[in-house]
């Protein structure tokens, strides 16, 4: 099947003639295209036994790379194992309006760290509130900048458990099917975002703040999680995905790139879309995050200052198992994922693969 580094790789070094890149995209670029080749360094796996023999190429480990995400996520998911508690969990999404978007592509730093710090807070502060819940709680939130047709949509993924914690340090659950109102939600998002938003870019449009004011912003809850399994199978689906997978790109040929996208406002249902290669490229670049910008963070009693005693109080009293599961070794993570262990001979089963003729990046 066809895969972005094919794609990268082919039309790349044109793109680059008519395009300007950032340090970070120019990395990412890079990394993609070398992922998994001889120019990042190698080994070669022999079996004793039958004589088998194959190379094994070194991994980019950027986070764009859709081949390298898959072994993260699993990594990811199981040390989130510890911090699950035994209720239900619900799934917040905050959107911005459209009209924002070069805007906060224009300041994406900036405007990301709003985008967080605006869904957190608008969920802790109702969260707190004796109308509808009136305890602290707990969220981990996923930022996302794409839509499934690989435009600009910047947007974040709230997994929120269903109860906190009372000022009094009692586990208070809840009894709705989600504490907070929708449009509560929505309308106190948009006056937070919008007054932090003038303060952080004073020159904005004043006909733009206008405009975003006079809409109705999309925040919306999906049903809860039937269990923990279904939790960290939904995050895992979430937190680690890139703008496109490979599995969704149908095919390369002519300098255009088809792939298959949903149509959320067509009912949901898959269609094809191609571009040239050029565009395709261009959107895909364009998801790359600022260097070092966190895009997975946790609020609450989730957060690294109160985990250590108020995620034990929640465990207590919300009835969640204390018991530790061991964390996966990577080998063990790696058998998960292909089905035997990375030192066991795919050909004849012999366990005990030996390392021979390695070469360095670049040789």
């Amino acid at each position: 099947m066809p895969e972005v580094q094919e794609i990268l790789e082919q039309y790349g070094g044109t793109f680059l003639q008519k395009h300007r890149l950032s340090l970070v995209q120019h990395k990412a670029m890079n990394a993609i295209r070398n992922c998994r080749t001889s120019r990042l360094g190698e080994h070669m796996d022999k079996c004793p036994h039958c004589g088998y023999e194959h190379p094994s190429y070194n991994s980019c480990r950027n986070r764009n790379c859709p081949k390298c995400q898959t072994f993260a996520k699993e990594r990811w998911i199981d040390a989130q194992k510890a911090d699950l508690l035994d209720v239900g969990y619900f799934h917040v999404v905050f959107t911005v309006p459209q009209e924002l978007n070069a805007l906060i592509y224009r300041n994406q730093r900036g405007c990301y760290n709003l985008l967080f710090r605006c869904a957190a807070e608008t969920l802790q502060e109702l969260a707190g509130d004796k109308k509808y819940l009136g305890a602290a709680i707990g969220l981990t939130a996923v930022l996302h900048t794409w839509g499934q047709n690989l435009c600009f949509h910047p947007h974040a993924h709230c997994i929120v458990p269903s109860g906190g914690l009372t000022t009094l340090g009692k586990w208070q659950p809840s009894q709705k099917k989600f504490f907070l109102p929708i449009r509560v939600l929505s309308r106190k998002f948009r006056g937070k975002f919008m007054a932090l938003l003038k303060l952080q870019i004073p020159d904005i449009d004043f006909k733009l703040v206008s405009q975003c004011f006079r809409k109705e912003w999309v925040v919306y809850c999906k049903p809860p999680f039937k269990d923990a399994a279904c939790v960290m199978e939904h995050l895992g689906r979430y937190t680690h995905r890139v703008a496109i997978s490979n599995n969704r790109i149908l095919k390369v040929e002519n300098g255009a790139v088809t792939f298959k996208w949903r149509d959320y406002r067509d009912g949901s249902r898959w269609k094809a879309m191609t571009l040239s290669a050029d565009e395709f490229i261009r959107r895909f670049l364009m998801h790359v995050l600022p260097a070092g910008f966190m895009k997975i963070r946790h609020y609450g009693f989730l957060s690294s200052r109160g985990k250590q005693k108020k995620l034990r109080i929640c465990q207590i009293q919300s009835g969640t198992s204390l018991c530790r599961k061991e964390k996966l070794s990577a080998e063990q993570l790696i058998q998960k994922l292909i089905g035997r262990k990375p030192s066991q001979c795919p050909r004849c089963g012999y366990s005990g693969l030996l390392r021979t003729g390695f070469a360095p990046p670049g040789s």
